[in-house]
């Protein structure tokens, strides 16, 4: 699928076409700081090398170099279900096409503390992905997960990713933001296929 009309910087490569993108998704605000859904800001946190700044647009951005390519990190200020609009907004910015933008997200389906890389795919029930996708009128963009499963039995899917991780495993959260870091600069300089051989699992 593609944009109708064709954008430039999304369907076809902008005039700053080294840039990488890593968007990190999440829901703004302290309340949600340490909960399961914003995995995705914690990873960008970790990542940052300098200060946050306002973006042109409905995101905070951080920038960085990681063998020569800038990066753009960039976090939506538009809560989880309207992450995508952020992400159109800094792939036009930026003159990104989707296979060097590469979304960070939490996932309840893998087990808490593992990555799970891939270069395209479905939103898999994720409402930022959906809204990625819906945005960019792609699946063929990057995503790496961050698992925070398994969801308990009985527990409400909403009520669970809206909730702060326990002390106990904060223990793991903490290691496996600090994997996400070295998939993130892999991929950068790597490429995907690569990233998945040797973070994925």
């Amino acid at each position: 699928m593609s944009l109708d009309p064709p954008v430039p910087g999304i369907d076809g490569r902008g005039p700053d076409s080294e840039v990488r993108l890593v968007v990190g998704l999440g829901n703004p605000t302290e309340r949600y700081r340490r909960t399961r859904h914003n995995l995705g800001f914690r990873v960008l946190d970790a990542l940052a090398h300098g200060p946050v700044t306002a973006g042109a647009g409905d995101y905070l951005q951080l920038d960085w170099t990681v063998g020569g390519n800038r990066v753009v990190g960039i976090r939506p200020l538009t809560y989880m279900n309207r992450s995508g609009r952020a992400v159109r907004e800094a792939c036009l910015r930026f003159g990104v096409v989707p296979e060097d933008c590469l979304v960070v997200v939490d996932d309840v389906a893998l087990p808490l503390g593992r990555l799970r890389l891939r270069a395209r795919g479905s939103a898999g029930g994720h409402n930022g992905l959906k809204s990625v996708e819906e945005c960019l009128q792609t699946q063929d963009y990057p995503r790496l997960k961050l698992g925070c499963g398994p969801l308990p039995e009985g527990e409400d899917l909403a009520d669970w990713v809206l909730g702060d991780f326990t002390e106990e495993e904060e223990k793991e959260v903490g290691a496996m933001v600090e994997r996400a870091k070295d998939a993130v600069t892999t991929w950068v300089r790597h490429g995907a296929e690569e990233t998945m051989a040797r973070f994925n699992g």
